[in-house]
């Protein structure tokens, strides 16, 4: 399989990088945001739905990263820089126009955690980064799970 590398510039592009990026770890050390450089970059181990849900369903994770440019600020609820350690499952990844083209980009993680991300607009990258591995289960999410008031893939 192809490593995956998507650009999104809008609303509807980011909506196709937040469905790749469904179940997605990340270790809080590993959210880096760079204010001189407007930039947040983040790593995670992305699981790959693509595999997951082809012919022949196989359970894996990549090594990715997410990278948000013309940030303008960074908003976090839950997050404690020290605890570098623990570890969050990114959930989604919405984008909501509030002075086109410039909006709010927010990571939805469980348990609550989110990042908002003022941006003067989408430019957002996620690409894969080579290591791969196989995944000992298949995320699975308790059936009518509502995310900001949104339905999303049980």
């Amino acid at each position: 399989m192809e490593p995956l590398k998507l650009v999104a510039l809008d609303r509807d592009d980011l909506e196709v990088i937040s469905a790749h990026l469904q179940d997605s770890t990340v270790k809080v050390a590993e959210i880096l945001w760079r204010p001189a450089e407007n930039r947040l970059v983040v790593g995670l181990d992305r699981f790959d739905w693509e595999a997951a849900t082809g012919s022949k369903p196989v359970w894996q994770r990549r090594r990715a990263a997410l990278r948000f440019d013309r940030v303008l600020s960074c908003k976090c609820r839950n997050v404690m820089a020290q605890e570098k350690n623990k570890v969050l499952t990114l959930l989604a990844v919405e984008f909501t126009e509030n002075d086109p083209p410039a909006g709010m980009a927010t990571l939805l993680f469980l348990g609550g955690t989110a990042l908002r991300l003022e941006v003067e607009c989408l430019e957002v990258e996620v690409a894969d980064l080579g290591p791969v591995w196989a995944a000992d289960t298949c995320p699975d999410h308790p059936e009518g799970l509502v995310i900001e008031g949104e339905a999303r893939r049980a």
